[in-house]
C-alpha cells in the first residue's frame, strides 16, 4: 500500500477533474461517442470557460470526441460534459463519422489482378 503515497511523493499522481459549474448540472448529458465529430458555431466571449473556450478554438474543422479529449488532457467523461454545455446553448454542432470507404467487389480484385499477371 505504501506504492501510491510513494507514487504520489514522486509528484506523478493520477488527475482527478471536476467541472464546477452550476450550468452544467441543468444540462442534459451529451449523446455523442468517441468518434462523433464536433464542429464549432461560435467564437469564444468573454467570460467564457476556459475549457469551453479551448472547444471552440479547436474545432474551427471537425474534430472527434477523443482528438478533443486527448488535445486538452481531459477525460472523455468531462469533456462531454463541455459539449453538453455548448451543444445546450447552439455553440457546437454535432456531425455522424465519416463511414469507411466500401471495399471493391473481391472478383473485380482477382480480374485486375490476373489481367496484372498476365502482363
Amino acid at each position: 500500500m505504501s506504492e501510491p503515497r510513494e507514487r504520489l511523493a514522486e509528484g506523478a499522481p493520477e488527475r482527478l477533474y471536476t467541472l464546477a459549474d452550476s450550468r452544467a448540472r441543468r444540462t442534459p448529458r451529451a449523446d455523442v461517442e468517441l468518434v462523433t465529430l464536433i464542429v464549432a458555431r461560435a467564437e469564444t466571449e468573454p467570460g467564457t470557460r476556459p475549457e469551453c473556450a479551448a472547444v471552440l478554438r479547436m474545432c474551427q474543422f471537425p474534430l472527434s470526441v477523443a482528438e478533443i479529449s486527448a488535445y486538452l488532457a481531459l477525460p472523455v467523461s468531462g469533456v462531454t460534459e463541455v459539449l453538453a454545455e455548448l451543444l445546450a446553448e447552439d455553440q457546437v454542432e454535432t456531425r455522424a463519422p465519416v463511414p469507411a470507404a466500401e471495399l471493391p467487389d473481391p472478383a473485380l480484385l482477382q480480374a485486375v489482378m490476373h489481367g496484372l499477371q498476365k502482363l
